[in-house]
């Protein structure tokens, strides 16, 4: 299982691209609610999510979570408890810990990106406390994949298939949306 955390003022496109590729790569996945059950984002597109936050496992079965950015999503996520349990169990079991945009800052705050490769919205490097900060798109270090923002949300989505499924079927479902680069 994956947990994609939405919460009032997300990015849209960096949460439902990744939903919609894991999902095609027959990748379990949930959307979870944190400010409730129907999430708005910040372009003012309601989205139902699959549970509201307090529904979320961590257990056994969770295979890694996704932080979209876009603000004041970023800032709703932070403030989540939930959230906060949900990265400090990925890191303690080492399960996918996924953050595009703005969100990258909440794994910084944790002080979880110390001498890791790491990528976000322009203007937040200060917040990736002791990271390196990547010339890319997207990066995968260790159990961790963060990208730059929603114009890298399907290189972000492909990093996660890579790094839950494999290569093979990154390439497949890259293939099929018919993806231009």
């Amino acid at each position: 299982m994956v947990y994609v955390f939405l919460a009032e003022g997300f990015e849209e496109i960096e949460a439902l691209t990744p939903v919609d590729y894991l999902r095609r790569a027959g990748i379990e996945v949930k959307t979870a609610g944190i400010t409730g059950k129907t999430v708005t984002g910040s372009h003012n597109v309601p989205v139902v999510c699959d549970i509201e936050g307090g529904d979320v496992k961590l257990n056994e079965d969770l295979e890694g979570i996704i932080l979209p950015g876009g603000m004041p999503g970023t800032l709703n996520l932070e403030k989540s408890e939930t959230v906060q349990e949900a990265v400090k169990y990925c890191m303690d079991n080492n399960r996918l810990v996924s953050a595009i945009c703005a969100a990258p800052s909440i794994l910084g705050h944790l002080n979880i990106l110390n001498g890791k490769k790491a990528i976000c919205f322009p203007g937040f490097e200060k917040d990736l406390y002791g990271a390196e900060i990547a010339d890319a798109y997207a990066v995968t270090d260790g159990n961790i994949i963060t990208a730059k923002g929603a114009g890298s949300a399907s290189e972000f989505a492909f990093e996660i298939i890579k790094y839950l499924a494999d290569k093979e079927t990154a390439k497949k479902i890259k293939a099929s949306v018919q993806c231009c680069y």
